[in-house]
């Protein structure tokens, strides 16, 4: 998907199972994606994590930048997610992505309906496993258009 198309307000149900302890953990909210003067697409989602002792604010903002095509003249710029502080975090392409975090892993993917979705199922999903000495965890995000 174009990032350029998240452009606009998106609901967003996260869900984390923790392996370490069987802890699950959801977060709700909304992510706005606005378009920069630099070309950037900011991605920035507040909400509310909750899970069995309690709740929490929660936000972050991540950007979509274009990259460099490569000099070969046929490949068109992609896409990079990286975070607020402009470390690069993952290609966005669908399919898997990978991201080293110190020592833990995060292998992941954005699917992405190859037809408009109807009203009532997710427009896309992000999943990641994360796994290492630090993490142990998997994680859904699915967003859609609010209604």
């Amino acid at each position: 998907m174009d990032p350029l198309r998240l452009v606009g307000t998106w609901d967003f149900l996260r869900g984390v199972h923790d392996h370490r302890d069987g802890a699950e953990y959801t977060a709700q909210g909304r992510a706005e994606f606005t378009l920069e003067d630099d070309g950037r697409v900011r991605w920035a989602e507040r909400g509310t994590l909750r899970w069995a002792a309690g709740s929490t604010p929660v936000s972050r903002t991540l950007f979509l930048a274009r990259e460099d095509p490569a000099d070969d003249g046929a490949s068109a710029p992609a896409w990079l997610v990286t975070f607020e502080d402009g470390r690069d975090f993952h290609p966005w392409t669908a399919g898997a992505v990978e991201h080293l975090c110190g020592r833990d892993l995060y292998r992941g993917g954005v699917d992405v309906p190859a037809e408009p979705a109807p009203p009532s199922a997710p427009e896309w999903e992000l999943h990641w496993r994360v796994k290492g000495p630090d993490k142990n965890y998997t994680m859904t995000t699915r967003y859609s258009r609010p209604r």
